[in-house]
């Protein structure tokens, strides 16, 4: 099945199927969007971006509709929905990298939509069960067994984090949470070190500045940067917690 028909099959359309990563069904008020692996970590993908009305590979067609299909959902109560779509990275004729859809997953997915700063994530809701319920369904899964699994490491340094940490201090950079402080000496010390720029994303060895390139996180604020993909930004989850405390203080 082509992604169009997949498209067509829940009656949903766009005005560009060459561009549109997004779909509408009027009738039925709901959203289909394509979600990128690439964009995706979990149960979580980055869907739209004010970002992208700068990046000439998006068509401005393309961009306006999804757009207003964000629009739809948050102020019309259109329900939001998702498929998978996997990334294909080619040359052109002119050697300049550009991507394209390898494959697709023909399956909708029903999402909620959330906002942070200028961008727009896809996230499903919660799968949590109550404590009842998990001892009236509970199943014993087996665990401990050993598997070989290959993945990509990359070095980190020491040294810079010694000299981060030296810099900024042990106290986490977005919540202020001193671990010394709060549990005592057996806690003293304890921090992540946080790369403002992903190493998976450079690829390649490079020269790391510890005071500008790098940022104490406790794991808490860690979790939650790496939440999307791509991660977070410092100031943004700032702007999250933030945001949260005056929603709590209402």
């Amino acid at each position: 099945m082509s992604r169009k028909k997949f498209i067509e099959s829940h009656n949903a359309t766009c005005k560009n199927w060459n561009w549109s990563w997004s779909f509408v069904n009027h009738e039925e008020k709901f959203i289909i969007f394509g979600a990128w692996d690439t964009n995706t970590n979990g149960d979580c993908a980055l869907i739209f971006s004010e970002i992208w009305s700068d990046n000439k590979s998006r068509k401005p067609l393309a961009i306006n509709e999804s757009r207003e299909h964000i629009r739809l959902i948050e102020e019309e109560q259109y329900d939001l929905k998702t498929f998978q779509i996997v990334q294909e990275e080619f040359r052109d004729k002119n050697g300049l990298y550009k991507t394209k859809i390898k494959s697709f997953t023909p399956k909708l997915e029903d999402k909620n939509l959330f906002k942070v700063g200028q961008l727009w994530y896809a996230k499903s809701e919660s799968n949590e069960i109550s404590y009842n319920s998990r001892l009236e369904n509970h199943a014993l899964f087996p665990e401990g067994s050993v598997k070989q699994i290959t993945v990509n490491t990359f070095e980190r340094s020491k040294k810079a984090r010694k000299k981060c940490i030296e810099f900024h201090g042990c106290i986490c950079i977005i919540c202020n949470i001193d671990f010394g402080k709060k549990y005592g000496p057996l806690a003293e010390g304890l921090i992540h070190v946080h790369h403002k720029i992903s190493l998976a994303e450079i690829g390649n060895e490079y020269e790391v500045n510890p005071i500008k390139d790098l940022v104490p996180v406790c794991p808490n604020c860690h979790a939650v940067i790496h939440r999307t993909k791509p991660a977070l930004s410092v100031k943004q989850v700032i702007e999250l917690l933030n945001s949260q405390k005056r929603v709590n203080n209402q």
